[in-house]
């Protein structure tokens, strides 16, 4: 039986996997390898060379956890994705198949995919993976950035650590579109996705290391004042971004990255949104119950 093959990036942190062809329904031994690469490396990424159907990525997507197809929140004007219902349409392409145009609510939307980040944190169902599939890559730019909690948690101060453990942070999509620009939500987009509420400093369930649980949907602190809360947050993330903990990948036609979102960040790089296509899609597994 062919197996798995993982290979490491950087120490500790992203492998490349192949050796099988996860265009298939993976059996139940691959399906824990890549659980376990996935538990000891964060992100992982797969390189068949083209892009994977749509029922492919769902199945493998599937095979790796529960997905729910149910809409998290609501765009304003929004028409019907071009794909199904269950995967997440991430690109700059309209249901006419038109890259779409400056001053798209859905553009707008989008350019906040470029501050740091851990999808679905606004959630109390959190993401566990994200597999994100290249469909279409622009010619410069639009490389995806991840960044390493459980390490940055590692390399935290011991008087930090003991600061932020049992803290609550409140996370909200519309609070990180702010941040990025887009214009204040409507009624309709607030009501679709109130804030959620989750541990600072948390233990990663796979590995059972610590990390810290970041991101720009993350606005204050639960209980504190809301200036003191944000200036922790920022200090944080400047801490977690730092080089030493960051990789950067640079897409190539057909790539799958696989990312857990309980212990990443990451972040889109610019490119030119209302000039090149970019069509990702992503399917995203999430938890069984809501985060403590």
């Amino acid at each position: 039986m062919t197996r798995l093959a993982v290979t490491p990036v950087t120490p500790g942190f992203v492998a490349e996997i192949g050796g099988v062809d996860l265009s298939r329904t993976p059996d139940p031994e691959t399906v824990a390898a890549i659980v376990a690469a996935m538990d000891r490396h964060a992100v992982c990424y797969y390189r068949p060379g083209r892009a994977m159907p749509d029922d492919a990525h769902l199945a493998l997507g599937k095979a790796l956890g529960p997905i729910d197809p149910t809409p998290v929140f609501k765009i304003t004007g929004r028409k019907k994705t071009r794909i199904s219902a269950e995967l997440q349409d991430v690109a700059n392409i309209d249901e006419n198949d038109n890259v779409m145009a400056e001053g798209s609510r859905v553009i707008l939307f989008r350019r906040g995919d470029r501050l740091w980040h851990c999808d679905m944190s606004f959630h109390p169902n959190r993401a566990v993976y994200s597999l994100l599939s290249a469909h279409e890559i622009p010619p410069e730019g639009g490389d995806t950035e991840f960044c390493d909690l459980r390490a940055a948690y590692d390399a935290l101060p011991a008087a930090t650590k003991a600061r932020i453990e049992g803290l609550v942070a409140v996370h909200s999509i519309w609070y990180s579109r702010d941040a990025a620009g887009f214009p204040a939500p409507t009624e309709e987009e607030l009501e679709s996705r109130p804030p959620s509420y989750h541990k600072l400093a948390q233990v990663h369930p796979g590995s059972k290391r610590k990390t810290l649980y970041l991101a720009s949907h993350a606005s204050h602190i639960e209980g504190w004042p809301i200036d003191e809360g944000r200036a922790l947050l920022k200090e944080l993330k400047e801490f977690a971004t730092q080089g030493r903990f960051v990789y950067r990948h640079q897409w190539r036609l057909g790539d799958i990255v696989i990312w857990d979102n309980r212990c990443t960040m990451h972040r889109g790089t610019p490119y030119e949104d209302t000039r090149y296509r970019r069509d990702m899609r992503r399917a995203t597994t999430r938890e069984m119950a809501a985060s403590a």
